[in-house]
């Protein structure tokens, strides 16, 4: 049997040379794969209080979907700037490559509600802080972040783990 570190490539020098970019794509399209990082990133919030599962753009969508649709609860998309209709909030944040900005509906989340982030990678953190702070500007509040794949190198899962949130990885790649 497979494990999800088997389905996922590496693409040397992609975007930029030097970087090693880790393509979930091939774990999304095979059923086997695509159901086990589901389960397997929803298993520890299963019993737990989830009123929304919010998903990063963009792979954090087909993630968070999927997750939401497992736990009975409803879908929260954080995107990229300028891809939201209505009112919005942003936040501005680093990533790998340079800045950006994501937006989150204003009333996406009511004050007090249980909410889970999931997005595929877990690299610097930027763009999952960049989505805590806009849930927490709202009142929400963060039972977990689940993501695919850390790159521990990167220090992403410190950042969080220095905010106070749980964080969940399904597996670990060294480098950059």
């Amino acid at each position: 049997m497979k494990a999800i570190k088997d389905y996922i490539r590496t693409i040397v020098d992609f975007p930029y040379e030097g970087v090693l970019f880790r393509d979930v794509t091939a774990l999304f399209s095979d059923p086997s794969g695509f159901r086990m990082a589901v389960d397997q990133m929803l298993h520890p919030y299963t019993g737990e209080q989830v009123d929304r599962v919010v998903g990063l753009e963009a792979r954090g969508f087909i993630l968070g979907g999927a997750i939401a649709h497992q736990l009975g609860t409803g879908f929260v998309p954080i995107r990229k700037k300028g891809k939201l209709p209505g009112a919005t909030i942003r936040q501005k944040y680093t990533l790998e490559y340079g800045e950006a900005i994501m937006e989150l509906h204003n009333d996406a989340i009511e004050a007090g509600e249980r909410v889970l982030l999931v997005d595929d990678l877990l690299a610097t953190g930027g763009t999952a802080e960049a989505g805590i702070k806009l849930l927490e500007k709202l009142g929400g509040q963060i039972v977990g972040c689940a993501f695919i794949i850390d790159l521990p190198n990167l220090g992403g899962r410190k950042k969080l783990e220095d905010m106070d949130m749980s964080i969940h990885t399904l597996c670990e790649f060294e480098g950059f």
